[in-house]
């Protein structure tokens, strides 16, 4: 695959600025209480379709609780909550879904530095690079960089060029490589299951949560330690 350059439609820029609009209205109940966060994907890089997801990340959370409190009090209803590890060896995160494919993400544990800086993989922008429109390049599922344009974004390969593009992300090779040997496995087996995922109980705090699956899960409790 060589550099292919895609210039967008106005349906395309249309869809765009209203998932940006709606990332934005998730994004600023934690801008107003300081929470830093970040959207990432597809609504960060602006190469979006219409089953884009809107995820924000929130790196270092506060007390779960106020985060909760702050949605509830902007009426972002909470739909539901869970608690996923995606591998034995990966951090436990929170997920907060406040609609289909719209939902806040955030660490459990502390964070290696390659699961931090997937976000960066991804593409991912603040809450003022949101409101001011700016889009950041970053590399799909299909192992593919995007980077914007003013007319819409090049393409180009990952593979073979790794370097390159944690260059151009920012990030470490590490991170990039470990993405491509995640991403390249469900090419190759199709879409696997998570190792974990528990939906919390109305009344259930994701502290009391994590700590309960940590004395029945060993994996769990190794990954707590680390």
């Amino acid at each position: 695959m060589e550099r292919v350059e895609v210039r967008y439609d106005a349906e395309r820029w249309r869809l765009f600025r209203r998932l940006r609009s709606e990332a934005a209205r998730l994004m600023r109940p934690l801008a107003a209480r300081r929470i830093a966060a970040v959207a990432y994907g597809s609504v960060a890089r602006g190469d979006v379709s219409p089953g884009s997801d809107i995820d924000i990340f929130i790196p270092r959370p506060p007390s779960l609780p106020l985060i909760e409190a702050a949605l509830e009090r902007s009426g972002i209803p909470v739909a539901a909550r869970e608690i996923v590890q995606a591998t034995p060896s990966y951090a436990a995160k929170g997920y907060i879904y406040v609609g289909e494919r719209r939902g806040y993400s955030f660490p459990l544990v502390e964070l290696r530095t390659v699961e931090s800086e997937f976000y960066g993989f991804a593409g991912s922008v603040d809450s003022s690079q949101i409101e001011g429109g700016v889009r950041v390049p970053g590399v799909d599922k299909r192992l593919t960089l995007i980077q914007p344009t003013p007319n819409g974004h090049v393409e180009s390969p990952v593979h073979g060029r790794e370097g390159i593009v944690a260059k151009v992300l920012g990030i470490g090779v590490p991170a990039v490589l470990d993405r491509v040997r995640a991403l390249r496995r469900r090419e190759r087996v199709g879409r696997t299951g998570v190792f974990l995922k528990w939906t919390l109980a109305p009344e259930e705090g994701f502290g009391e949560a994590l700590r309960d699956l940590s004395r029945r899960r060993p994996a769990v409790r190794r990954r707590l330690r680390m």
